[in-house]
């Protein structure tokens, strides 16, 4: 078995998951705190993908702990593709919900100048949101490309 950082079946590979289901989950409940964010539609989809993104990482994360605790091997090249087809998936929707996200809080704190004009529209959430979806989206990218360096590897 290939020690590769981050791969699946490793310590540092639920450590990455992990903290990807930690940063997904506070921003998606930073979102959801904020009021009026389900009227906008990239704080929707963002939002949904964070949800979708906390589900996948809490899944192999999982499957990481259950691989180490019963000494199995995931880096089974048919097990691998399934996982960097799929990470590389989420982080493609990952990147495009929170540059959505972005460009809309950037909107309206700056360009509109709605922040100071509607003070419930609550810009200082929005941001922390799509900060925090950004870590999640690079711990994604981390995961996704050592899951890839890996499969690589077998061919």
């Amino acid at each position: 078995m290939k020690r590769i950082v981050g791969s699946p079946g490793t310590w540092s590979g639920m450590a990455l998951r992990l903290s990807q289901c930690f940063f997904a989950a506070a921003s998606s409940l930073a979102m959801c705190s904020a009021f009026g964010f389900s009227n906008y539609s990239a704080y929707f989809y963002m939002n949904l993908v964070l949800i979708v993104q906390l589900l996948w990482s809490l899944y192999l994360a999982c499957q990481d702990i259950f691989s180490m605790r019963n000494n199995r091997d995931l880096h089974a090249p048919d097990i691998l593709l399934f996982f960097v087809i799929i990470d590389w998936a989420m982080a493609i929707l990952m990147f495009s919900g929170f540059c959505a996200s972005a460009s809309v809080t950037i909107f309206f704190m700056k360009d509109m100048n709605f922040c100071a004009e509607y003070s419930r529209l609550d810009c200082s959430q929005f941001t922390l949101s799509v900060t925090l979806a950004f870590i999640t989206w690079l711990l994604q990218a981390a995961s996704s490309f050592s899951g890839f360096w890996l499969l690589i590897s077998f061919f």
